[in-house]
């Protein structure tokens, strides 16, 4: 379902116009109460799935989504990969409970232009929504040390069974025509 929003009084034509998507009707009333308080922005609509909300902007200039990241349908990474996509996308911000390192890297790759917790102060968020409305990338100290730690220590590749043969067999000094004999390898 979509609530279309209204200018409501002391909004300026300049405001940040926001989508704000999440499965929960409540936790969408509650974002259009906190934000009503805030003379810069305007929920132009509201959605509960990443499937409205990828159609909503390719017919509504948005500048700034609000985005759940688990929702059932079209999940919030796969509807940012989406958004980002259109032609003059709008930033996305992901606001979520889940800060798992996938989830996070999932987002980011996606495009989010930010990564927040749903335990943030709203003024805190307010503050980041206006920052990444002009471009900025704004993540929840939480989020932010777990990408530092990513790149401080980044994954090696997992071999494949056969690769781990082969290794073992190079570690024993076997030539590669050895290898490939012990291995049954032409």
């Amino acid at each position: 379902m979509t609530n279309m929003g209204t200018r409501g009084p002391g909004q300026s034509t300049s405001a940040i116009r926001l989508l704000i998507v999440d499965d929960h009707p409540v936790v969408r009333a509650g974002m259009i109460a906190m934000l009503s308080e805030e003379p810069d922005f305007e929920v132009v609509a509201d959605v509960g799935d990443g499937a409205a909300a990828s159609a909503f902007v390719r017919h509504t200039p948005i500048d700034l989504v609000l985005m759940d990241l688990r929702m059932p349908g079209v999940d919030g990474a796969t509807a940012t990969r989406l958004i980002r996509a259109e032609p003059d996308a709008p930033e996305v911000i992901i606001l979520t409970t889940y800060d798992t390192d996938a989830d996070i890297i999932l987002a980011i790759e996606a495009g989010a232009r930010g990564y927040l917790l749903k335990d943030t102060e709203p003024a805190v968020l307010a503050d980041a929504m206006r920052r990444a409305a002009r471009g900025e990338t704004v993540l929840a100290p939480p989020v932010a040390a777990k990408l530092a730690a990513q790149l401080r220590s980044p994954r090696r590749p997992e071999l494949t069974a056969r690769e781990a043969e082969v290794l073992q067999l190079v570690a024993r000094g076997l030539s590669n025509q050895e290898i490939g004999r012990a291995l049954f390898i032409g």
